[in-house]
Formats: structure tokens, sequence, C-alpha cells
């Protein structure tokens, strides 16, 4: 993979520049995807919210004939235990690491600095947001897993230890079941994360419901 930072999707503060969302897509998707969705959450301006919607690097994704699409890492198999390619989650956690690092570079508190993510891009988010070495404001997970729970309790960093973290899963989810996604909160609050779970009646997407949950998460932890 390149060292070059991830080409983004940028929606700039209403005003002066204070906190910033970094807000990952799911496989086969672009940073495009999302970026509809900010005016939706209805933030006020005075919050100063830069959306930073990255796009992951375009690779072949094995359970896809090898397709060449965005994802952040390849999914060999279904199988629940190792779908996700632990070398690729490390890989594009680097690479989202590295836009969190630009935004402190540029003034920005990483305690006001939030990852969220969908699918895909909830598993990076998750996995980078525990092990993160300066406090986040917060982690949103939607509809999404977490890869090798097992090694969280060793991996994790203090500095995150009580970052809070928003779950949403949809109830007909046929892409990520259920259950993988309350496995992962259970797996979190075992290792004492604030963890929040909404669950809706919806499948592998995103509701008007889970926006306004969403937007007054965010509104709480970015305030």
């Amino acid at each position: 993979m390149s060292e070059q930072m991830l080409d983004c999707v940028i929606q700039e503060a209403n005003g002066t520049h204070k906190a910033s969302v970094i807000w990952l897509h799911g496989l086969g998707d672009s940073g495009h995807g999302f970026a509809p969705i900010a005016p939706e959450l209805k933030l006020p301006d005075e919050l100063g919210i830069k959306f930073i919607f990255p796009h992951a690097p375009v690779r072949p994704v094995t359970i896809n004939n090898g397709m060449q699409m965005r994802a952040w890492y390849d999914i060999k198999s279904m199988d629940m235990e190792s779908r996700a390619d632990v070398d690729g989650v490390k890989e594009s956690a680097e690479q989202v690491k590295a836009l969190i690092e630009h935004e402190i570079s540029q003034g920005i508190s990483s305690s006001k600095i939030l990852l969220a993510g969908f699918s895909q891009g909830g598993v990076i988010a998750l996995h980078l947001g525990t092990r993160f070495d300066q406090p986040l404001a917060g982690i949103v997970a939607l509809s999404t897993y977490m890869c090798e729970p097992a090694t969280l309790q060793d991996e994790k960093h203090d500095a995150n230890q009580h970052v809070p973290i928003l779950f949403c899963h949809g109830q007909q989810d046929e892409v990520v079941p259920l259950f993988l996604g309350r496995s992962a909160y259970q797996t979190l609050k075992e290792n004492d994360y604030s963890v929040e779970w909404k669950e809706y009646v919806m499948q592998h997407n995103v509701c008007m419901p889970e926006i306004k949950d969403i937007s007054r998460f965010i509104q709480a932890h970015l305030a």
C-alpha cells in the first residue's frame, strides 16, 4: 500500500473549525457514499465540525471472486471467526491513524476527533479507536463487528479506556448478522468500556431514527 495520505471527501466546518469526524465507509463503497449524511445530522454550526470521508484503497476481495474494489481489508471467507484479514485491518488502521494525526497537527485536540464507521469501516474504527494512544471524543460503530476480539485486553490503550462508543445495528441485517454486533458490544462491556447499544428495524443500511441517535451522540461528545 502507498504511504501517502488517504484521499478523502472533505466537508469543511461552518465557521471556526473546532472538531473533526472521520467517517469510514463499507465494502465496495467510497467516501462519497456517506457524505450526504452530514447535513441530515442537523448539527449546530457552533460545534464547528469538519467531516472527513476517506476512500478505502482498491484491492482484490476474495469472497467476490478476487474483484478489485474499495475495501479496508480482504474478506477471505464468510467464517465468522476469520472473515476480517487481520493484516489488512492493521494496515488500514495505520492509514486512518495518519488522518487523525494530521488533524491534531492542524490544532484540533484528539479529544475533539470522533471516529465513525459502517460495516468494514466500523471494524477499523473499533480496532483503531480502542488502541489509539491519545484520547478520542468517541466511536460510532454502525452495522459492524470486531476483528480479533480476544486480543483487545492486551492491545487496548489506557488513553481510550473511557472513550464513549455507540453501537447501531439492524435487526434484519443479512450481511453482518445482529449477533456479531452484539458480540462485539459484549466484548467491549467485558473490557470496561462505556458502550451504548441501539438496534433498529432495518437491514444492512441506515435509517432516520439511527441518524437521530448518531446526531445526539455526536452533539453530546463534541459539544
